[in-house]
């Protein structure tokens, strides 16, 4: 195997295994606000099952407490295969950057095998936002907006046409 000698085509090489470094710091970015989702997850499951163990809740409630974690596993599983799509991410463009840079500094014959390593680096970024994209949809459905209480009726004096003015309370003063 032989590697370049001149400063010109390492430094092509450098630069040309840089560019996917910036998918890399995208992925990193998702990879932390989705493991903070996996983190809330965990931590409403763990309060749900706790309050269950502890007892003293009526069945109605304690139903609704089993359905919602049925919800947090299924987004749990959907925030683990996200982190899994984005670890190979990570790993396959790393790889790539490896590879852009041996194939430019050195007689290997790996440009191809770059090339599917990227691809396919793209390829799980992508399943990853769909899994993100799902388990927001799923999150959001499970939101219970409770309606706002009746607000009592606001009382209107009447007003005297006159001096358009309410007329002076009936009591002491």
């Amino acid at each position: 195997m032989n590697f370049a000698s001149d400063l010109a085509t390492v430094t092509h090489g450098i630069q040309l295994a840089v560019a996917p470094v910036f998918l890399l710091t995208a992925v990193s970015g998702m990879i932390a606000a989705v493991a903070g989702r996996l983190a809330r997850i965990i931590d409403r499951a763990r309060f749900l099952e706790n309050r269950l163990e502890a007892g003293g809740v009526e069945e109605a409630r304690a139903n609704r407490m089993y359905a919602e974690l049925g919800e947090l596993r299924h987004r749990g599983w959907l925030v683990n295969g996200c982190l899994a799509l984005l670890t190979f991410c990570a790993l396959l463009i790393g790889l790539t950057i490896m590879l852009l840079f041996l194939g430019e500094t050195s007689d290997l014959p790996i440009l191809k095998i770059a090339t599917v390593c990227f691809l396919s680096g793209v390829a799980c970024f992508l399943l990853a936002l769909l899994c993100f994209l799902a388990e927001t949809l799923l999150a959001t459905r499970l939101l219970k907006f409770a309606e706002l209480p009746v607000q009592p009726a606001v009382l209107q004096l009447p007003v005297d046409p006159e001096n358009n003015q309410a007329p002076a309370p009936v009591g002491r003063i």
